[in-house]
């Protein structure tokens, strides 16, 4: 949820770039602000979704929020490995549990032989 002031702030000084699939929509201002060093550039900023998870935001959007695009990406030059968002599953029915784990039945491949553990000289 925003707050009234993100939203007035919102409102008076910034400029709707855009918004992406899931609704989320992305400003900067419209006045360069002066940063350390005297650089100027326009702030940016995301108007999140209620209950919306931060680092849901698309890797074409991320990087022009960081600044390391002066434009989001367009989604069809997206690379293989930039791949949709999921949220963290842990602490749910759907975590991750390896092969072996005791949460599928505790059962793995017995040692190969290739492995000699450590033993400490006395």
């Amino acid at each position: 949820m925003t707050t009234l002031g993100t939203r007035l702030h919102t409102l008076l000084k910034g400029r709707l770039v855009g918004k992406d699939s899931d609704g989320r929509s992305y400003y900067e201002s419209r006045k360069l602000n002066r940063l350390g060093g005297g650089e100027r550039r326009r702030e940016r900023w995301v108007i999140y979704k209620k209950g919306d998870d931060p680092s849901a935001v698309p890797p074409e959007w991320w990087v022009w929020l960081h600044y390391e695009a002066d434009a989001p990406v367009p989604v069809s030059k997206r690379h293989p490995w930039q791949i949709p968002y999921h949220s963290n599953l842990t602490g749910t029915a759907k975590t991750y549990h390896p092969q072996g784990s005791d949460y599928v039945g505790g059962q793995r491949a017995k040692a190969t032989g290739d492995y000699e553990s450590w033993v400490p000289e006395a």
